[in-house]
Protein backbone atom coordinates (compact mmCIF):
# COMPACT_ATOMS: atom_id res chain seq x y z
CA UNK A 1 0.00 0.00 0.00
CA UNK A 2 1.18 3.01 -1.27
CA UNK A 3 1.70 5.89 1.30
CA UNK A 4 0.10 9.54 0.44
CA UNK A 5 1.66 12.81 2.37
CA UNK A 6 -0.35 14.24 4.76
CA UNK A 7 -1.95 17.62 3.69
CA UNK A 8 -0.20 20.06 6.26
CA UNK A 9 -2.62 21.47 8.96
CA UNK A 10 -4.61 24.39 8.97
CA UNK A 11 -3.82 26.45 12.26
CA UNK A 12 -5.44 29.84 13.47
CA UNK A 13 -3.30 32.28 15.41
CA UNK A 14 -4.16 34.74 18.17
CA UNK A 15 -1.91 37.51 19.82
CA UNK A 16 -2.76 40.23 22.04
CA UNK A 17 -2.08 44.03 21.78
CA UNK A 18 -1.31 45.28 25.43
CA UNK A 19 0.51 48.35 26.95
CA UNK A 20 3.57 45.89 26.46
CA UNK A 21 3.40 45.55 22.90
CA UNK A 22 1.77 47.63 20.51
CA UNK A 23 -0.24 47.14 17.27
CA UNK A 24 3.10 46.92 15.06
CA UNK A 25 5.15 44.69 17.19
CA UNK A 26 2.62 42.20 17.37
CA UNK A 27 1.47 41.98 13.68
CA UNK A 28 5.69 41.34 13.72
CA UNK A 29 5.36 38.44 16.35
CA UNK A 30 2.63 37.22 14.27
CA UNK A 31 4.57 37.18 11.56
CA UNK A 32 7.36 34.80 13.04
CA UNK A 33 5.01 32.79 15.15
CA UNK A 34 3.50 31.78 10.77
CA UNK A 35 7.18 31.12 10.09
CA UNK A 36 6.96 28.80 13.21
CA UNK A 37 3.75 26.88 11.86
CA UNK A 38 5.59 26.49 8.50
CA UNK A 39 8.11 25.65 9.90
CA UNK A 40 6.58 22.66 11.81
CA UNK A 41 4.84 21.67 8.75
CA UNK A 42 1.43 23.77 9.20
CA UNK A 43 -0.53 26.81 6.93
CA UNK A 44 -2.37 29.49 8.58
CA UNK A 45 -5.32 30.31 7.59
CA UNK A 46 -6.06 33.70 9.64
CA UNK A 47 -4.89 35.88 12.30
CA UNK A 48 -6.56 37.45 15.20
CA UNK A 49 -5.75 40.33 17.47
CA UNK A 50 -7.16 41.89 20.42
CA UNK A 51 -6.61 44.76 22.48
CA UNK A 52 -6.18 44.24 26.56
CA UNK A 53 -4.77 45.62 29.10
CA UNK A 54 -3.99 42.46 30.47
CA UNK A 55 -4.90 38.74 29.22
CA UNK A 56 -7.98 36.90 30.52
CA UNK A 57 -6.80 34.81 33.64
CA UNK A 58 -9.67 32.31 32.72
CA UNK A 59 -9.53 32.32 28.83
CA UNK A 60 -6.54 34.13 28.00
CA UNK A 61 -8.99 36.49 25.28
CA UNK A 62 -11.76 38.15 26.45
CA UNK A 63 -14.97 36.18 26.03
CA UNK A 64 -16.32 37.75 22.36
CA UNK A 65 -13.11 37.17 20.96
CA UNK A 66 -13.10 33.61 22.23
CA UNK A 67 -16.80 32.70 20.86
CA UNK A 68 -15.31 34.60 17.56
CA UNK A 69 -12.72 31.97 17.45
CA UNK A 70 -15.14 29.28 18.06
CA UNK A 71 -17.23 30.42 15.26
CA UNK A 72 -14.42 30.51 12.66
CA UNK A 73 -12.74 27.06 13.66
CA UNK A 74 -15.98 25.57 13.06
CA UNK A 75 -17.04 27.11 9.64
CA UNK A 76 -12.99 26.57 8.76
CA UNK A 77 -12.44 23.29 9.67
CA UNK A 78 -9.25 24.13 11.44
CA UNK A 79 -7.27 22.22 12.83
CA UNK A 80 -5.49 23.89 15.67
CA UNK A 81 -5.46 27.87 17.45
CA UNK A 82 -2.06 28.80 18.23
CA UNK A 83 -1.31 31.65 20.97
CA UNK A 84 1.60 33.65 20.43
CA UNK A 85 1.83 33.73 24.16
CA UNK A 86 2.64 30.96 26.85
CA UNK A 87 -1.17 29.72 28.31
CA UNK A 88 -1.52 29.05 31.81
CA UNK A 89 -2.74 25.32 32.49
CA UNK A 90 -6.18 26.22 33.55
CA UNK A 91 -6.23 28.83 30.58
CA UNK A 92 -5.41 25.69 28.15
CA UNK A 93 -7.91 23.60 29.79
CA UNK A 94 -10.70 26.40 29.15
CA UNK A 95 -9.98 27.20 25.63
CA UNK A 96 -9.49 23.99 24.99
CA UNK A 97 -13.07 22.87 26.40
CA UNK A 98 -14.71 26.05 24.02
CA UNK A 99 -13.15 25.34 20.99
CA UNK A 100 -13.33 22.24 20.59
CA UNK A 101 -9.82 21.37 18.40
CA UNK A 102 -6.74 21.41 19.37
CA UNK A 103 -4.63 24.18 21.19
CA UNK A 104 -1.43 25.57 21.12
CA UNK A 105 0.93 27.96 22.70
CA UNK A 106 4.19 29.01 21.37
CA UNK A 107 6.24 27.25 23.70
CA UNK A 108 4.31 24.26 22.66
CA UNK A 109 5.19 24.88 19.35
CA UNK A 110 9.05 25.58 19.33
CA UNK A 111 9.04 22.37 21.47
CA UNK A 112 7.39 20.85 18.69
CA UNK A 113 9.81 22.12 16.17
CA UNK A 114 12.95 21.09 18.39
CA UNK A 115 11.48 17.35 19.06
CA UNK A 116 11.54 17.57 14.41
CA UNK A 117 14.79 18.87 14.01
CA UNK A 118 17.05 16.93 17.16
CA UNK A 119 19.68 14.53 15.45
CA UNK A 120 22.00 13.68 18.09
CA UNK A 121 21.35 11.68 21.26
CA UNK A 122 22.29 14.43 23.05
CA UNK A 123 19.72 17.29 21.53
CA UNK A 124 17.13 14.43 21.49
CA UNK A 125 17.38 14.16 25.12
CA UNK A 126 17.64 17.73 26.30
CA UNK A 127 14.10 18.20 24.41
CA UNK A 128 12.60 15.39 25.89
CA UNK A 129 13.68 17.20 29.11
CA UNK A 130 12.19 19.82 27.73
CA UNK A 131 8.69 18.35 26.75
CA UNK A 132 8.32 16.82 30.68
CA UNK A 133 8.78 19.75 32.46
CA UNK A 134 6.17 21.50 30.18
CA UNK A 135 3.52 18.42 30.25
CA UNK A 136 3.87 18.51 34.27
CA UNK A 137 1.64 21.00 35.10
CA UNK A 138 -0.16 20.46 32.55
CA UNK A 139 -1.46 17.23 33.43
CA UNK A 140 -4.73 17.39 35.34
CA UNK A 141 -6.19 19.21 32.02
CA UNK A 142 -4.73 16.41 29.64
CA UNK A 143 -6.86 14.18 32.02
CA UNK A 144 -10.14 16.51 31.83
CA UNK A 145 -9.75 16.63 27.93
CA UNK A 146 -9.58 12.87 28.18
CA UNK A 147 -12.30 12.49 29.86
CA UNK A 148 -14.43 14.48 28.02
CA UNK A 149 -13.83 13.26 25.05
CA UNK A 150 -14.49 9.47 25.85
CA UNK A 151 -16.55 10.16 28.99
CA UNK A 152 -18.36 6.61 29.50
CA UNK A 153 -18.90 3.27 30.82
CA UNK A 154 -15.33 1.58 31.75
CA UNK A 155 -14.03 5.21 31.54
CA UNK A 156 -14.54 6.18 35.11
CA UNK A 157 -11.03 5.58 35.99
CA UNK A 158 -9.09 6.67 39.93
CA UNK A 159 -9.23 10.04 38.76
CA UNK A 160 -7.20 12.10 40.84
CA UNK A 161 -4.92 8.57 42.18
CA UNK A 162 -4.06 8.32 38.51
CA UNK A 163 -3.01 11.95 37.35
CA UNK A 164 -0.86 11.58 40.70
CA UNK A 165 0.36 8.13 39.59
CA UNK A 166 1.67 9.94 36.21
CA UNK A 167 3.04 13.23 37.94
CA UNK A 168 5.40 10.39 39.73
CA UNK A 169 6.34 8.73 36.42
CA UNK A 170 6.78 12.20 34.73
CA UNK A 171 9.24 13.65 37.57
CA UNK A 172 11.10 10.31 37.39
CA UNK A 173 11.71 10.67 33.70
CA UNK A 174 12.63 14.19 34.33
CA UNK A 175 15.55 13.16 36.85
CA UNK A 176 16.41 10.02 34.75
CA UNK A 177 16.49 12.55 31.95
CA UNK A 178 18.85 14.81 33.63
CA UNK A 179 21.19 11.88 34.89
CA UNK A 180 21.80 11.44 31.15
CA UNK A 181 22.39 14.80 29.78
CA UNK A 182 24.85 15.26 32.94
CA UNK A 183 26.56 12.00 31.70
CA UNK A 184 26.49 13.49 28.25
CA UNK A 185 27.82 16.66 29.09
CA UNK A 186 31.07 14.86 30.81
CA UNK A 187 31.90 13.30 27.49
CA UNK A 188 31.37 16.24 25.46
CA UNK A 189 33.79 17.81 28.28
CA UNK A 190 36.35 15.24 27.74
CA UNK A 191 35.63 16.04 23.50
CA UNK A 192 36.39 19.57 24.02
CA UNK A 193 39.54 18.97 26.13
CA UNK A 194 40.82 16.95 23.82
CA UNK A 195 41.09 19.78 20.66
CA UNK A 196 43.99 20.88 22.57
CA UNK A 197 44.57 24.84 22.73
CA UNK A 198 43.33 26.33 19.82
CA UNK A 199 41.58 29.46 19.47
CA UNK A 200 38.04 29.04 19.57
CA UNK A 201 35.51 30.95 17.72
CA UNK A 202 31.40 30.70 17.90
CA UNK A 203 28.84 31.78 15.70
CA UNK A 204 25.98 33.29 17.35
CA UNK A 205 22.53 34.65 16.51
CA UNK A 206 18.59 34.97 16.30
CA UNK A 207 17.07 31.72 14.49
CA UNK A 208 17.58 31.80 10.34
CA UNK A 209 20.37 34.74 10.44
CA UNK A 210 22.39 32.57 7.93
CA UNK A 211 24.94 31.16 10.65
CA UNK A 212 24.62 27.60 8.91
CA UNK A 213 25.57 29.23 6.11
CA UNK A 214 28.57 31.37 7.38
CA UNK A 215 29.68 28.10 8.67
CA UNK A 216 29.76 26.14 5.29
CA UNK A 217 31.30 29.39 3.58
CA UNK A 218 34.32 29.53 6.15
CA UNK A 219 34.73 26.28 6.88
CA UNK A 220 34.10 24.47 3.44
CA UNK A 221 31.81 21.62 4.81
CA UNK A 222 27.96 20.58 4.69
CA UNK A 223 26.49 21.78 7.72
CA UNK A 224 22.91 22.07 7.41
CA UNK A 225 21.38 25.02 6.19
CA UNK A 226 17.56 25.78 5.13
CA UNK A 227 15.58 29.18 5.10
CA UNK A 228 13.31 27.73 7.98
CA UNK A 229 13.73 28.80 12.04
CA UNK A 230 15.84 26.14 14.18
CA UNK A 231 17.68 24.47 11.36
CA UNK A 232 20.61 23.80 13.38
CA UNK A 233 20.12 22.10 16.74
CA UNK A 234 23.37 20.12 17.24
CA UNK A 235 26.63 22.15 18.09
CA UNK A 236 28.76 21.73 15.19
CA UNK A 237 32.49 21.92 15.26
CA UNK A 238 35.20 22.66 12.81
CA UNK A 239 38.78 22.99 12.45
CA UNK A 240 39.43 26.02 10.04
CA UNK A 241 42.46 27.41 8.26
CA UNK A 242 43.17 31.43 7.34
CA UNK A 243 46.25 32.08 5.83
CA UNK A 244 48.58 29.91 8.06
CA UNK A 245 46.26 30.35 11.41
CA UNK A 246 44.59 27.25 12.39
CA UNK A 247 41.17 27.33 15.06
CA UNK A 248 37.98 25.77 15.50
CA UNK A 249 34.70 27.51 14.35
CA UNK A 250 31.35 26.19 16.49
CA UNK A 251 27.55 26.86 14.50
CA UNK A 252 25.43 27.20 17.98
CA UNK A 253 21.55 27.14 17.82
CA UNK A 254 20.17 30.38 17.61
CA UNK A 255 17.81 32.08 19.78
CA UNK A 256 14.13 33.59 19.10
CA UNK A 257 12.26 35.84 21.11
CA UNK A 258 9.91 34.13 24.14
CA UNK A 259 12.00 30.92 23.98
CA UNK A 260 10.50 29.30 26.77
CA UNK A 261 12.53 29.28 29.94
CA UNK A 262 12.95 25.51 30.71
CA UNK A 263 14.06 25.14 27.27
CA UNK A 264 16.86 27.20 27.65
CA UNK A 265 17.61 25.57 31.26
CA UNK A 266 17.40 22.21 28.98
CA UNK A 267 19.74 23.50 26.02
CA UNK A 268 22.40 24.98 28.44
CA UNK A 269 25.13 22.69 27.80
CA UNK A 270 24.60 23.08 24.22
CA UNK A 271 25.82 26.20 24.57
CA UNK A 272 28.70 24.97 26.47
CA UNK A 273 30.64 25.88 23.09
CA UNK A 274 29.67 29.58 23.59
CA UNK A 275 30.17 29.77 26.82
CA UNK A 276 34.15 28.28 26.32
CA UNK A 277 34.77 29.79 23.01
CA UNK A 278 37.23 32.57 23.14
CA UNK A 279 35.68 35.24 20.20
CA UNK A 280 31.73 35.18 19.45
CA UNK A 281 30.36 36.14 16.08
CA UNK A 282 27.29 37.46 16.28
CA UNK A 283 25.32 37.31 13.46
CA UNK A 284 22.19 39.55 12.09
CA UNK A 285 20.07 39.65 9.29
CA UNK A 286 20.45 43.34 8.66
CA UNK A 287 17.46 42.86 6.04
CA UNK A 288 14.97 42.11 9.05
CA UNK A 289 12.45 44.94 9.75
CA UNK A 290 12.87 44.26 13.75
CA UNK A 291 16.82 43.29 13.56
CA UNK A 292 17.74 45.46 16.68
CA UNK A 293 14.82 43.76 18.57
CA UNK A 294 16.66 40.37 17.44
CA UNK A 295 20.37 41.58 18.61
CA UNK A 296 18.81 43.03 22.05
CA UNK A 297 17.24 38.91 22.38
CA UNK A 298 20.39 37.51 21.35
CA UNK A 299 22.70 39.69 23.69
CA UNK A 300 20.16 39.48 26.45
CA UNK A 301 20.03 35.62 26.40
CA UNK A 302 23.90 35.51 25.91
CA UNK A 303 24.42 37.51 29.29
CA UNK A 304 22.32 35.07 31.13
CA UNK A 305 24.42 32.33 29.84
CA UNK A 306 28.09 33.77 29.49
CA UNK A 307 28.45 36.86 31.58
CA UNK A 308 28.66 38.77 27.86
CA UNK A 309 32.61 39.17 28.62
CA UNK A 310 33.84 37.69 25.40
CA UNK A 311 34.81 39.77 22.49
CA UNK A 312 32.05 39.81 19.88
CA UNK A 313 32.39 40.94 16.38
CA UNK A 314 29.36 42.38 14.86
CA UNK A 315 28.89 40.33 11.64
CA UNK A 316 25.69 41.87 9.49
CA UNK A 317 24.85 39.83 7.07
CA UNK A 318 21.84 39.16 3.90
CA UNK A 319 22.40 42.49 2.66
CA UNK A 320 21.82 41.77 -0.64
CA UNK A 321 17.93 41.43 0.97
CA UNK A 322 18.39 44.67 2.41
CA UNK A 323 15.66 47.24 1.11
CA UNK A 324 15.54 51.01 0.96
CA UNK A 325 12.02 53.10 0.52
CA UNK A 326 13.03 56.75 -0.82
CA UNK A 327 10.50 59.03 1.57
CA UNK A 328 8.24 62.05 -0.68
CA UNK A 329 9.56 64.99 -0.44
CA UNK A 330 6.45 65.99 1.04
CA UNK A 331 6.33 63.69 3.53
CA UNK A 332 7.52 65.74 7.31
CA UNK A 333 7.28 62.34 9.48
CA UNK A 334 10.72 61.31 10.62
CA UNK A 335 12.52 58.58 8.50
CA UNK A 336 12.48 55.12 9.83
CA UNK A 337 14.81 52.19 9.40
CA UNK A 338 13.36 51.29 6.00
CA UNK A 339 14.27 55.41 5.04
CA UNK A 340 18.29 54.93 5.35
CA UNK A 341 20.29 53.82 3.09
CA UNK A 342 22.99 50.48 3.53
CA UNK A 343 25.72 53.08 2.91
CA UNK A 344 24.25 55.53 5.52
CA UNK A 345 23.47 52.67 7.67
CA UNK A 346 27.24 50.96 7.45
CA UNK A 347 28.41 54.96 8.00
CA UNK A 348 26.40 56.41 10.54
CA UNK A 349 24.80 54.58 13.80
CA UNK A 350 24.85 50.93 12.73
CA UNK A 351 28.46 50.64 11.94
CA UNK A 352 29.61 53.26 14.64
CA UNK A 353 27.77 52.13 17.42
CA UNK A 354 28.83 48.09 16.81
CA UNK A 355 32.61 48.25 16.52
CA UNK A 356 34.12 45.69 15.57
CA UNK A 357 31.76 44.92 12.67
CA UNK A 358 31.26 44.02 8.68
CA UNK A 359 28.76 44.45 6.43
CA UNK A 360 28.52 40.62 4.03
CA UNK A 361 26.36 38.70 2.12
CA UNK A 362 27.19 34.88 3.14
CA UNK A 363 24.72 33.93 0.06
CA UNK A 364 26.36 35.63 -2.70
CA UNK A 365 29.89 35.82 -0.76
CA UNK A 366 29.77 39.35 -0.79
CA UNK A 367 32.60 40.97 1.21
CA UNK A 368 33.76 37.50 2.04
CA UNK A 369 37.58 38.08 1.95
CA UNK A 370 37.28 41.06 3.93
CA UNK A 371 35.42 39.32 6.68
CA UNK A 372 37.99 36.49 6.65
CA UNK A 373 41.02 38.98 7.02
CA UNK A 374 39.05 40.58 10.28
CA UNK A 375 38.22 37.10 11.62
CA UNK A 376 42.16 36.59 10.85
CA UNK A 377 43.43 39.38 12.57
CA UNK A 378 41.22 38.59 15.91
CA UNK A 379 42.04 34.87 16.42
CA UNK A 380 45.88 35.68 15.43
CA UNK A 381 45.68 38.42 18.72
CA UNK A 382 44.09 36.60 20.85
CA UNK A 383 46.58 33.12 19.39
CA UNK A 384 49.67 35.88 19.65
CA UNK A 385 49.18 36.28 23.90
CA UNK A 386 48.46 32.27 24.55
CA UNK A 387 51.49 31.02 22.03
CA UNK A 388 53.90 34.41 22.54
CA UNK A 389 56.89 32.44 20.67
CA UNK A 390 54.86 31.51 17.17
CA UNK A 391 55.83 34.57 15.89
CA UNK A 392 56.29 32.69 11.85
CA UNK A 393 52.96 32.59 11.97
CA UNK A 394 52.11 36.55 11.70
Amino acid sequence: MIETARPPEKAVLVGLITGQQDEGTVAEYLDELAFLVDTAGGVTLKRFTQRLDKPEVATFVGKGKLEELRAYVKESEADLVVFDDELSPSQHRNISKALSCRVVDRSNLILDIFALRARSAHARTQVELAQYQYILPRLAGMWTHLERQKGGIGLKGPGEKEIETDRRIVRDKIALLKTKLRQIDKQKTTQRSNRGSLVRVALVGYTNVGKSTIMNLISKSEVFAEDKLFATLDTTVRKVVVGNLPFLLSDTVGFIRKLPHHLIESFKSTLDEVRESDILLHVVDISHPNFEEQITVVKETLNEITGNDKPVVMVFNKIDNYTFVEKEPDDLTPPGRENITLDELQQTWMGKSNQPCIFISAKHTTNIDNFRRQLYDHVAEIHRVRYPYDHFLY
